[in-house]
C-alpha cells in the first residue's frame, strides 16, 4: 500500500542514532530477555551482555540511552510475541513483521507501553481477538494486517485520541464497524479482506479522510455519504460487498485518484460528476447500472473492464446504445 508507506516514512524521518551513549541497564536486560523468548535467533547474535545495547542492530536509542524503537523483521522464529517487550517503558515504535512462525496472542504486557505510538504487527500467525488494553497506549498508527485475528473490532480503539492510521486488513474479523475509530487529520482506514457486516457508520463521512478501503467484506446499506466534491479523499475502495444505492447524482471528490465500487448492487446511471475527476483507477463493474456512459473529459481514459457486467450500460467504451 503506497499510502501507508508514505505515512510510516513521515514518522521515521526524525530517527537518530546515539551510538556513543550507554544503554540503560534495565532496557538491556529486557532486550536480552526478548532475545531469549524468541529462541536466540541468529539475526540477533550481536546482542551480547558485555556490549552497549545502543550499538545493537534492530533497535534505536534516545539521547538518554533508552530504547524507543525496536524492529524485528523476517526473523526465522517459531514462538509467541516476547512478553518482555512490555518491559521497555520508553518504546514508541514496535515492528514485528514478516514472521509467519510468530503465533499466539498480543501479550498483556503491551498495556504498560504508555508511550507507544506506532505498532506494526503484520504478516504473522498471531491470532485471537484484538485486545482492549491497546487503548492504554498512545497509538497514532496501528497496523495488524495479514494475521489471524478474529472476533469484532473493539470499540475501545476509538478511545485512542491520536489514532490516524488503522490497518486491520487480511484477518477474519466479524461484526460491525465501530464508529469513531480515527481522529485528527490525514486519516487512513484499511479494513479490507475480513468478514465485516452491517452498515458503514455515518461519521466516516466527516473530517479529513484520505483513504478508506472496506473491500471484500459483507457490508450493506448506502455509503453515498462518503462522497462529496469538497472531501480530501484520494482513495475509496468498497468493492466486493452488498452495498445498494443510486449512483446517478452522486458527486465525487475532485482529489479522488482511485475508485472501486465493483461487485455490489449499485443502481442508476454512471454519475456525470466522474467526468471532472482525474482517476488513475476506476471500476464500476458487476453492479446493476444502466444507461449511457458519460463520455466527456476524463471519462475517455477508461476501458470496457471498468464497466462490464452491469444491467444495461451502453456507449463508449461499451457497445453503442440502441435508439
Amino acid at each position: 500500500m503506497p499510502n501507508s508507506h508514505l505515512f510510516f516514512l513521515f514518522f521515521f524521518l526524525h530517527i537518530h542514532l546515539s551510538l556513543s551513549l550507554d544503554c540503560n541497564a534495565a532496557d538491556q536486560k529486557a532486550l536480552l530477555n526478548i532475545k531469549s523468548e524468541l529462541g536466540n535467533p541468529p539475526e540477533l547474535s550481536a546482542w551480547l551482555p558485555a556490549t552497549n545495547c545502543c550499538t545493537w542492530s534492530n533497535v534505536y536509542c534516545s539521547d538518554a540511552g533508552r530504547i524507543y524503537n525496536i524492529y524485528l523483521i523476517s526473523l526465522n522464529v517459531s514462538t509467541t510475541i516476547p512478553p518482555s517487550l512490555g518491559d521497555l517503558p520508553e518504546l514508541e515504535t514496535i515492528q514485528l513483521q514478516a514472521m509467519p512462525g510468530l503465533y499466539g496472542t498480543i501479550p498483556p504486557s503491551f498495556s504498560k507501553l504508555a508511550k507507544l505510538q506506532l505498532l506494526f504487527l503484520t504478516n504473522t500467525s498471531v491470532s485471537g481477538v484484538i485486545p482492549d488494553f491497546l487503548s492504554r497506549t498512545n497509538l497514532s498508527a496501528l497496523d495488524l494486517s495479514y494475521n489471524k485475528f478474529s472476533g469484532s473490532i473493539p470499540l475501545s480503539l476509538s478511545k485512542l485520541p491520536n489514532l490516524r492510521f488503522l490497518d486491520l486488513s487480511g484477518n477474519s474479523l466479524t461484526g460491525t464497524i465501530p464508529p469513531g475509530l480515527l481522529h485528527g487529520t490525514f486519516r487512513f482506514l484499511y479494513l479490507d479482506r475480513n468478514k465485516l457486516s452491517g452498515e458503514i457508520p455515518q461519521d466516516y463521512g466527516n473530517g479529513d479522510l484520505d483513504t478508506i478501503d472496506l473491500s471484500h467484506n459483507r457490508l450493506t446499506g448506502d455509503p453515498s455519504f462518503l462522497f462529496s466534491i469538497t472531501k480530501p479523499t484520494t482513495k475509496i475502495d468498497l468493492s466486493w460487498n452488498q452495498l445498494e444505492f443510486d449512483l446517478t447524482r452522486v458527486v465525487f471528490p475532485h482529489n479522488l485518484e482511485y475508485l472501486d465500487l465493483s461487485h455490489n448492487r449499485i443502481k442508476g446511471k454512471v454519475s456525470k460528476s466522474l467526468q471532472d475527476v482525474k482517476l488513475r483507477f476506476l471500476n464500476l463493474s458487476y453492479n446493476e447500472l444502466c444507461g449511457e456512459i458519460p463520455n466527456r473529459r476524463f471519462m475517455v481514459h477508461y476501458q470496457a473492464d471498468s464497466y462490464i457486467h452491469n444491467k444495461c450500460l451502453c456507449g463508449t467504451p461499451l457497445p453503442p446504445c440502441k435508439s
